[in-house]
C-alpha cells in the first residue's frame, strides 16, 4: 500500500488560483426572492459552512490481458475553499507512477501491467472534504484581477473552440448585456431554454460543442451542455472553465437526480462549470443539473424552468451547488502521459489502454471498474 499527499505548492490548477481565488456566488438576475416560497415548490438551498469528508475508492480489473496494459485512474487535484483533496492510498500488482498532465495539474496514478502479470488490477482510495457553495447576496470582496489568468480562462483549446458559431451563438445571446455577470446570466439561461438532457447519450457526453452548434442537435449531457455553456462565456470574454468530479451520495434536498449513490458510483460522473467575476472571483454554476431535473427528476418531461420543480434548482445553480459531489479537476483536452492514444476531452472516469488501443471505459468484458464512497463522520 502506498500513500501520497496532494502537494498544493506543485498544482498548475492551484498556481491558477494563487492570483484569484473567491468561491462567492452571485445573485440570479431573473430571479426574484420571495419571503416565503409557494407551498408547492421543492426546496433546494444549498448553504456553505458545513465541512463533510469523505473517502473514494476505485478499483479497476482488467479481465483480458493483451500485451502491456495501462491504466490511468484520475485523483482529486482541487484544493479551495470549498474542497480540500486529502491524501491518496493505492495498491496493484502492476508498476505505479503518480503524476499529473503537466499542464492543468490533473493528478493521475498510472499504472503498467506487464503482458505476464496474472489477474491485473489497481485499487485507489482517495480522502477529501467538500461543502456546498452558496451566494452571499451582500458581499463583495476585494479580488485581485490578474490579467494572465484572465487571458488563459477565456483561450480556446482544441476542443473547445471560441470563434465561428460558437462565438456568434453567444454574442446573440449576450446582445445588450453590460457586464459579464448579464453576459453569464444571460448564457445561463440560453442553455437552459435550448439545450437539452439526453438520457441516451453516453457517459456524461463528448463536449464537441462546434458540432452540436452546427448540427442543431443541442441534446447531450453535462459534458455536452456544461462545456457549451463554458465556451460560450470565454467567447464573449468571461473567464469560465469546466470542472470535472463525481457525485458521492445523495441530495440532502430530496432530488433523485442530483446525487450518488455510494455503494456503486459508476456513471455518477458529473462535470460542474465556474465562470470568473468582478469582485466575486470564482462562481459556481451548473446549468446542465438543471435540464437533467427538467428531463428526469420526475416520470414526465418538464419543459418550463418555471416549474415548481425546477425553479428551486435553477435559482441555487446560479452561483451555487451541492457538496454532495467531489471536483477531480479542471483540465481539458488532457494528454496522458505514456499514452499512444488520442487526448481526451476531460478526465473523469478509469482509461485503460493496450495492445489492440485504447479500452472502452463502457465494455465491463474489457474494462472493469467499481467506485464507492464512505462518509466519515467521527
Amino acid at each position: 500500500m502506498t500513500t501520497v499527499k496532494t502537494a498544493p505548492a506543485r498544482r498548475v490548477f492551484v498556481r491558477q488560483l494563487a492570483a484569484a481565488t473567491a468561491a462567492i456566488a452571485l445573485p440570479s438576475l431573473h430571479t426574484a426572492h420571495a419571503a416565503t416560497p409557494p407551498a408547492t415548490e421543492r426546496r433546494f438551498a444549498p448553504q456553505a459552512g458545513r465541512w463533510r469528508s469523505f473517502e473514494v475508492t476505485t478499483r479497476v480489473d482488467i479481465p483480458r490481458v493483451d500485451g502491456v496494459t495501462r491504466v490511468w485512474l484520475p485523483v482529486p487535484s482541487v484544493n479551495t475553499d470549498w474542497q480540500q483533496s486529502l491524501e491518496s492510498t493505492y495498491a496493484s500488482n502492476g508498476t505505479t507512477l503518480m503524476t499529473n498532465d503537466e499542464r492543468y495539474g490533473a493528478r493521475m496514478l498510472l499504472v503498467e501491467f506487464a503482458e505476464s502479470v496474472a489477474q491485473p488490477h489497481v485499487e485507489l482510495t482517495s480522502r477529501i472534504q467538500t461543502q456546498d457553495r452558496s451566494i452571499d447576496w451582500s458581499a463583495r470582496k476585494p479580488v485581485p484581477e490578474d490579467a494572465a489568468a484572465r487571458a488563459y480562462w477565456t483561450a480556446a483549446t482544441e476542443m473547445l473552440p471560441t470563434d465561428g458559431i460558437v462565438r456568434k451563438t453567444a454574442q446573440e445571446a449576450v446582445r445588450g448585456a453590460r457586464s459579464d455577470v448579464e453576459k453569464t446570466q444571460r448564457i445561463y439561461d440560453w442553455i437552459i431554454a435550448n439545450t437539452f438532457r439526453e438520457p441516451k447519450v453516453k457517459g456524461c457526453g463528448e463536449g464537441d460543442i462546434q458540432t452540436m452548434l452546427e448540427t442543431g442537435n443541442l441534446g447531450g449531457k453535462c459534458a455536452d451542455l456544461n462545456s457549451l455553456f463554458v465556451g460560450m462565456c470565454r467567447s464573449v470574454g468571461v473567464p469560465a472553465r469546466d470542472v470535472y468530479g463525481l457525485r458521492l451520495v445523495p441530495s440532502a434536498f430530496g432530488y433523485k437526480e442530483l446525487g450518488g449513490n455510494p455503494a456503486s458510483l459508476k456513471g455518477a460522473q458529473h462535470c460542474r462549470a465556474e465562470v470568473w467575476l468582478s469582485g466575486h472571483g470564482w462562481v459556481a454554476m451548473d446549468p446542465a443539473d438543471v435540464t437533467k431535473v427538467m428531463r428526469q427528476e420526475t416520470a414526465e418531461w418538464i419543459k418550463s424552468p418555471a416549474n415548481p420543480i425546477v425553479a428551486p434548482v435553477k435559482k441555487a445553480l446560479f452561483g451555487g451547488w451541492e457538496g454532495n459531489w467531489m471536483a477531480y479537476n479542471v483540465a481539458h483536452d488532457v494528454v496522458l502521459p505514456q499514452s499512444k492514444g488520442p487526448k481526451l476531452g476531460f478526465l473523469m472516469y478509469p482509461m485503460g489502454e493496450n495492445a489492440s488501443g485504447r479500452l472502452d471505459h463502457y465494455a465491463p468484458d474489457s474494462f472493469r471498474y467499481q467506485i464507492t464512497a464512505r462518509e466519515i463522520t467521527a
